[in-house]
């Protein structure tokens, strides 16, 4: 009865005792699950974040990085096909038919034209307007009588395809687009080509760049309604403005060269079509 009553007692003198320290190590064991369990949270968190971090940083890399240009023997082929007709139809200039030969007129349009990219003829490529046919592209090239190291302005960037023609003849190439989509687009294109030593600028193409004047060369890749006298001002002397002038559909063709006296003269040739030229010494956007 001692011994019993004595545990009873035991039992009842260390229960207050006894019960705290057990709620304690309750609370304790507990706490310390919890932090675990947050811990563990935190970690995966971590790991979660970092994964994502990761994926960042190679989308980004991805996406800056010059995706690889198809250029195929039949791509090849079809472009010296497309050399020979130009070169049928009286462009003689070897250096503006290597650089017609070598750049990749394909990639400058849509998939559902590659395979009419070698047809000599102009295309659209969005937002009212098109890449010019190889044939004129590749006389004003030869009108402009680009040599290696010229300074060239070029306004309407467009497609970037008459820019990198330039770029091959070893023009340091200032180029400006009206058009801010085309703008982007033409920037991505001629990263992809490698084509990154060009400047390419988006506003009003009419008023020039003054602030990188004179050029040795001016191109404008519109039919304008009148000669900016802008871009004559902009010419260097002895430097060649290639020009198309006329209504909205039908352009003549204009050489005006700046002679070394300030001179300015003037010839004229075939009539061609290309849009409308925009902007504040231009055509009004309809």
């Amino acid at each position: 009865m001692l011994a019993t009553t004595g545990s009873r007692f035991s039992a009842l003198f260390f229960f207050p005792i006894a019960v705290p320290f057990d709620i304690k190590l309750l609370k304790y064991t507990a706490c310390h699950r919890e932090e675990k369990y947050i811990d563990q949270n935190l970690a995966m968190g971590s790991l979660e974040l970092l994964f994502k971090w990761f994926i960042f940083v190679l989308w980004n890399f991805r996406k800056n990085e010059r995706m690889p240009v198809v250029d195929s023997y039949k791509h090849k082929g079809m472009r010296r096909q497309l050399v020979s007709k130009v070169r049928a139809k009286g462009i003689s200039d070897e250096r503006v038919l290597r650089a017609l030969n070598t750049v990749p007129r394909h990639v400058f349009l849509d998939n559902a034209f590659v395979e009419h990219a070698y047809q000599d003829k102009a295309f659209q490529i969005g937002e009212g307007q098109t890449i010019s046919q190889p044939y004129t592209v590749a006389f004003q090239s030869e009108k402009l009588a680009v040599q290696k190291g010229d300074k060239i302005l070029e306004i309407g960037t467009g497609s970037g395809y008459q820019c990198s023609i330039l770029l091959e003849l070893g023009a340091k190439v200032y180029s400006v687009e009206y058009n801010w989509p085309l703008h982007l687009r033409a920037k991505k294109t001629l990263k992809e080509l490698g084509y990154t030593q060009a400047s390419l600028m988006h506003g009003d193409g009419t008023k020039g760049l003054p602030d990188f004047a004179p050029y040795d060369g001016i191109i404008v890749t519109a039919g304008a309604p009148n000669v900016p006298l802008s871009l004559i001002e902009q010419l260097a002397e002895g430097g060649r403005l290639v020009i198309p002038v006329g209504d909205r559909r039908s352009q003549k063709m204009l050489l005006i060269t700046k002679e070394e006296n300030g001179k300015i003269k003037k010839a004229e040739f075939d009539f061609f079509s290309f849009v409308p030229l925009l902007g504040e010494h231009g055509w009004e956007a309809d």
